[in-house]
Order: C-alpha cells, then structure tokens, then sequence
C-alpha cells in the first residue's frame, strides 16, 4: 500500500464528510474561488423560499465530491481503463471550478445578453492564484482542458461527468437545492444513478459516458425532479418578477455606461447589488431590496403559446426591452415599469446520451432506433413545455388580454421590429 495522500474534510448537510485532495485545497483557497461564497446559487429564489441562500461555493465543493464518487465507482467497475490517466484529476478539478465564471445572482445576466460563465472562465483561470494553484498540478495545458470539459467540447471520454445530459452538476444542484428550499421536488436516487455509469464505445470508435439499462427509472426521475423544480422553484412567478427587474436594473446602468461587464464579471451579489442601489435613478434595484416586486398582469402556459413561437424573446434582450418600453407607452407606464419573460431551458431535459442495454447493445436514448421504447426524450420535451411560462409584470395592474401577448411572441422578429420602427401598436 502506498502512502496515502493529504487531504482536508469538509463537513456538508447533504454528503457529510467531503474529502478534498491536496490540490483541490489549493485550488479551494484562492480568490476567484472564495468569490463563490458570496453568489448566491438560486439567484433571487431566496426572496420566495427565505432558506435559498446556498451559494455556488459549496456546490462547487458537492459537484467535486460527486465527481470522486463517480470516479472511484468506474474505477471500482473496470470502466477506466480506455480512459488517459490523466482524465480523472481533470474531471475532478473541472466539477471544482466548473462554475467558476459566474456572474452574480446565477444564471439572470446570460438571459440579459451577458458571455456566458462558461466564456468567462477563462478570465477567472488567468488570476494569478488560481493559475499557480493549477500550474501546480503538473497537467499539460491544465486549464484549456478544464474550460473545453466546462464548456463540453472537449473529446475527454468522461466529457459527460462534467456537461451532459447525466451530468454531476445535475445531480448536486437538484439535491442541494431542493433541501435548501424546503420542497420534495428534486429528490434525486443519486446512489442509483452513479451505480449506473459506464464508459461505453460509439460508432465513431471512441468512448463516451453512458447509462445502464437498471438506471433508467432513476434516470427518468430525475427529469421529473428537473421539472419539478423549474415549475415550483427556478421559475415560480414571484422568482422570475424579480429577475426580470433585476436583469433590466444591470442592463440600463450598463446603458448609461455606469457599470462594465467586466466589473459585473468580478462582483458579487451584495457588492452588485449596493452598486445598483447607489445610482440616483435606479428605483428598480431599490424595489428589489425592499421585495416590492412587479406583479402578474400576464401568465400564460407554455402549452398555449404555439412551439416555434418566442424565439426572438429569448434570443433577443435588447429587441425585448424595446418591445417592453413601446408596451409600457401604450399602457401609460413609465420606462422598464413594464418586462415581458419567457424563460426557456432548451437542453434542461436533453437525454441525448448512450444507453447500455444488458445483452451489451448500446444505443442513444435521444435518436437511435429503439429509442421510442424507452421512451425518455419525448415525456423530457412534454415536461419542458409544461414547465414554461409566458409572463409581462408590471409596477401598475394593466388589463392585457393574454391573446394579445400570445399574437405578439408568435410574429416574426423582423415584422416586431417594423412596428417599432413605424411607432405602431403592438396590442391588437
């Protein structure tokens, strides 16, 4: 037996005792990772649920824990030895940081047009400490391997550990969420489902992370507990109010050149938010603070809103917010007293991944023949549009008939935004 290495514990209410290895220590100890203490991991669900103050700190630390897990049960299967020697400490590194990039209040400033926090891991990866911390590790090219395994486009046959439709980013934050929440809604067999991985071989020759055919069922609860958790939690009514005020407050200091995305980028929730709340006319941010926020003049199922309808909504944030202001004038409201939301999550379902049957086919779940069987992918696209929303709120009740609303995400961007040009209504 050799010696064993150092290591620290953590103690944690949902996994107990965490093991961190020497060089996730270092990595742990450094300034962009201490900065996840301070961002909250559910945004602003805390102003519904008042426990939701969980950070993306000790999900980060729960998403490493669950990566040695992994680790250590394909090892115990057999499952790694087609995999570089090197895979698994990057794996575990990469559940470590894979948030590292984040920018306050979750996931709010990427809808409002911000890089995502993959692209922004980069920045965080050239501060010096963290670069020494993974410099020391000894990997080549230690942290464009991490960033492509956060980004999931590297070619790491444990890609699907850190990005992917089984991933272990999935399975910590359902688990810790909805304890944190006080809900039974993301219960998630999480012992079941790491029973259940195997390193399986695809038609091009190379290997890639896939489930066995016995954890099936737990995979298809574990779409319900995603689903579950966007209808009641992510996107509960009171939860999306405020990001809309939030992601309008951050978009307009930015406007008036009073906020940079790169200062937003090296923040944290209260430093933002104390940024927001001192410019003289920001009363959005000061609503927030105070929890008065916008109510429902609108709610629509995403079930009656036509599937290829709302594309520029989402796509679109600066188009968005005229659309916002042209509808606040028609209704005599001010300027972002009026925000239209319809958050959409196209991959929060995707189980597009190979299963391994027990004669020892494998087949992907969400596209080879077969697949119908199992049957997976098609209740994951029912429960997506179940879980959607189409919402306006507003500082004043307004009378807006939802079919309005519904007719106007259903145009097409460019007939949107002649209307905006040509100063014509937008309810009809």
């Amino acid at each position: 037996m050799g010696p064993r290495r150092p290591f620290k514990v953590i103690r944690d209410p949902l996994w107990n005792n965490i093991e961190v290895e020497a060089d996730a220590v270092a990595v742990l100890d450094t300034e962009p990772f201490q900065r996840l203490r301070y961002i909250r991991q559910l945004g602003h669900a805390f102003l519904v649920y008042p426990t939701a103050n969980h950070t993306r700190f000790e999900h980060a630390v729960g998403t490493y824990h669950l990566a040695r897990r992994a680790l250590g049960l394909l090892s115990d299967h057999d499952e790694l030895g087609d995999v570089p020697p090197e895979e698994p400490a990057l794996v575990r590194l990469a559940g470590l940081v894979h948030d590292i990039g984040h920018y306050p209040f979750s996931h709010a400033l990427e809808e409002a047009g911000l890089p995502s926090h993959e692209d922004l891991a980069q920045r965080h990866f050239q501060h010096p400490e963290l670069r020494a911390a993974l410099e020391a590790t000894g990997i080549p090219n230690v942290a464009d391997r991490l960033r492509s395994l956060i980004a999931g486009s590297s070619d790491s046959p444990l890609q699907g550990l850190i990005s992917g439709s089984l991933d272990l980013d999935k399975l910590e934050y359902l688990s810790r969420d909805a304890r944190m929440c006080g809900v039974p809604y993301g219960t998630v067999d999480v012992d079941r489902l790491l029973q259940a991985l195997a390193v399986v071989p695809t038609p091009a020759g190379n290997y890639v992370v896939g489930v066995r055919e016995k954890g099936v069922s737990a995979l298809e609860s574990l779409l319900f507990a995603r689903y579950q958790m966007y209808r009641n939690v992510y996107w509960h009514h009171a939860v999306r109010s405020a990001t809309a005020m939030f992601k309008r407050a951050v978009r307009s200091a930015m406007a008036r050149g009073q906020l940079t995305v790169d200062a937003i980028a090296d923040s944290a929730d209260e430093d933002l938010m104390h940024a927001l709340r001192e410019l003289d006319d920001d009363t959005l941010a000061r609503r927030l603070h105070r929890r008065h926020l916008y109510k429902r003049v609108v709610d629509v199922a995403g079930e009656d809103v036509p599937a290829d309808a709302g594309d520029w909504v989402v796509e679109n944030p600066d188009l968005v917010e005229r659309v916002e202001d042209a509808l606040a004038r028609e209704l005599a409201l001010g300027p972002g007293e009026l925000l239209l939301d319809f958050p959409t999550k196209a991959k929060m379902l995707d189980v597009d991944m190979p299963l391994l049957k027990k004669d020892g086919t494998v087949l992907s779940l969400g596209t080879s023949p077969g697949a119908e069987q199992v049957g997976i992918q098609r209740v994951a696209d029912e429960l997506h549009a179940r879980a959607r929303r189409l919402r306006v709120f507003a500082a004043e009740h307004r009378p807006i008939p939802p079919a309005a609303i519904i007719a106007l995400v259903e145009r097409k961007k460019s007939e949107v935004e002649s209307d905006l040009e040509g100063n014509q209504p937008l309810l009809s």
